[in-house]
């Protein structure tokens, strides 16, 4: 392993232990063992899905409880409206264009956590525990204020991490934010799991099936993330002279899930957002809404299904480009064997992909609601789903890949320095 490699994976894993020590921080004037109390017993629900996520923070109500989420969620927004608005579009493919489209998120980011700041510290002030304790241990106005500022300030953080491992970390550093905090919360899960079979209230059968199911998601998710379709490409004999002590690519890939994993996320992130604001009021029909955003009930099943199908279908569209892979492939003196280059092209490969991409958002919404269904259906008297091993199973081959590509990357550069 090279010495600049070695460097940033140290770097990546530098900035997820200070993730991980800012979700031990929390917000002042807050009553931790209350809150605590409150998710033990909202473990099945949109809470239990939303403290996943954050790596056990929101329980411990820490400045970063909000976690990545808002950002995500600003992030979707853009996404949207640089589709639909040109002008947006044009902004984000220039260089220039991009820093002000980032730089836009960023305060879209500050406007959706401090929504989401204040809706959940007013939540907190009808929270009570089982003796009648308060949450809230200072004056509540005063509460508002230093749990908004001290959330903006955990959720600026979170994104000034995720920026810094991309650039100078491994992997992409948002996505890497959402594995840590799920693989934290992973022992936890495993010692809570070997309590409840001890104390009878979890069957060791239940156990084997909750296992089963886990690693056929797994390896379902293994299979499908390493398929791609192979476009085969054919270049004329003079690009083939030109090229002949360079290996020229012959073919396109275009793999089976073009997303990634930003469609569970970009659904999940929809559905929490509500529900984060709903959470502890006192009002009927508000808490008829909330449960029907609740994971464990079937609407939620039912929209998660929908919003992952959308967004794989959006996210393809946005990462795949069809007409620039035509023209380049034209410029290069390459065409697909039986298709006419430029227009044709374009349109196979946007045939091609589209097919691909049926195929793939079934997948990725099957995986995102099936294993939820099966493991309640169960029984098991906490959260668990699809999305969360999505998300690990998706993230670790990126970031593998990711490593592989530097370590060639180095070997090449060290032939080069030797004169091969």
């Amino acid at each position: 392993m090279s010495k600049d490699l070695l460097n940033k994976i140290l770097i990546t894993f530098a900035f997820i232990l200070v993730y991980r020590i800012l979700a031990y921080v929390p917000v002042p004037g807050v009553n931790i063992d209350v809150v605590k109390e409150f998710f033990d017993t909202n473990s099945g629900n949109a809470l239990g899905m939303i403290n996943m996520f954050s790596g056990n923070a929101v329980e411990r109500l820490s400045i970063i409880s909000l976690g990545i989420m808002p950002y995500i969620t600003a992030s979707i927004i853009m996404e949207l409206l640089a589709a639909t608005f040109p002008a947006l579009g044009k902004m984000k493919k220039e260089r220039d264009g991009m820093q002000k489209y980032m730089q836009i998120i960023r305060y879209t980011t500050i406007v959706i956590t401090l929504i989401q700041a204040v809706g959940v510290s007013m939540g907190l002030n009808s929270l009570t525990g089982a003796g009648g304790q308060s949450a809230i241990t200072i004056d509540i106005n005063t509460f508002v204020a230093v749990a908004a500022v001290s959330m903006l300030a955990g959720t600026i953080m979170l994104m000034w991490i995720g920026e810094q491992i991309t650039q100078k970390g491994i992997g992409n550093g948002i996505s890497l934010i959402i594995f840590a905090g799920i693989v934290s919360a992973i022992p936890s899960a495993i010692g809570g799991t070997v309590d409840l079979v001890n104390n009878g209230q979890l069957n060791f059968i239940t156990v084997i099936g909750m296992l089963v199911v886990i690693f056929a998601t797994i390896g379902l998710i293994i299979y499908v993330e390493l398929g791609e379709r192979r476009v085969p490409v054919s270049y004329s004999r003079k690009v083939m002279m030109q090229n002949q002590n360079r290996r020229v690519m012959n073919y396109i890939p275009i793999k089976l899930n073009l997303s990634g994993v930003i469609p569970p996320i970009f659904a999940s992130a929809i559905l929490m957002f509500p529900g984060t604001l709903l959470q502890g009021s006192s009002n009927q029909y508000v808490n008829m809404v909330a449960d029907l955003l609740s994971p464990s009930s079937y609407s939620f099943n039912v929209f998660m299904f929908l919003f992952v199908v959308f967004f794989a279908y959006f996210y393809a569209s946005i990462t795949f480009n069809a007409k620039d892979i035509s023209e380049n492939l034209k410029r290069q003196g390459g065409f697909i064997p039986g298709v006419r280059p430029g227009g044709s092209t374009a349109e196979f490969l946007n045939s091609t992909a589209s097919k691909l991409t049926f195929f793939g958002s079934i997948y990725l919404a099957s995986v995102s609601t099936l294993p939820l269904l099966i493991v309640q259906a169960m029984g098991v008297p906490f959260y668990f789903g699809g999305v969360a091993v999505l998300i690990v199973v998706q993230v670790a081959i990126d970031t593998m890949r990711k490593i592989e590509a530097q370590q060639y990357m180095n070997k090449y550069d060290t032939l080069s320095a030797v004169g091969l």
